[in-house]
């Protein structure tokens, strides 16, 4: 009338379990030694993201940077918190619009520079510093 393997409590190995009754079978031991050394998978935001809260993302809008390998469609990756330098790239606001360009600084005038020889530098006044946005410090690039 029953099953002499239904309520038997012997394990009698793995042997007797197909794949479809993966759900019944008896699992004692212990897991595999080399889980021990498995690696985590990447996590871009932790690779890329220092400031979480002051990192933005913005897509590239244009050819103004072609010359430092920013190509339109490109995916930018924004610090607000750092602080911009002298040749550093940054994302500024001027003429009401977020321009990316590079930062030159010589004495009190600053200037955006684009690297595309078709747009023209942008001067801007030294002691003006609400014009920086932030701080360029990745661009994601589809091949």
């Amino acid at each position: 009338m029953f099953n002499e393997d239904w309520g038997s409590s012997a394990y009698k190995g793995s042997k007797d379990f197909d794949q479809w009754e993966v759900p019944t079978a008896n699992a004692t031991g212990f897991g595999a030694a080399a889980d021990d050394y498995m690696e985590r998978g990447i996590d871009l935001n932790e690779q890329l993201v220092q400031n979480k809260p002051a990192t933005f993302f913005f897509r590239m809008n244009s050819e103004a940077m072609v010359g430092a390998g920013i190509y339109q469609g490109d995916v930018l990756i924004v610090d607000r918190s750092l602080k911009a330098a002298n040749g550093k790239i940054i994302v500024a606001i001027a003429h009401g619009e977020l321009l990316v360009r590079r930062m030159q600084v010589q004495g009190n005038r600053v200037s955006l520079l684009s690297e595309n020889k078709s747009f023209a530098p942008i001067q801007l006044e030294a002691n003006n510093q609400q014009f920086i946005w932030g701080v360029v410090v990745y661009n994601i690039h589809k091949l």
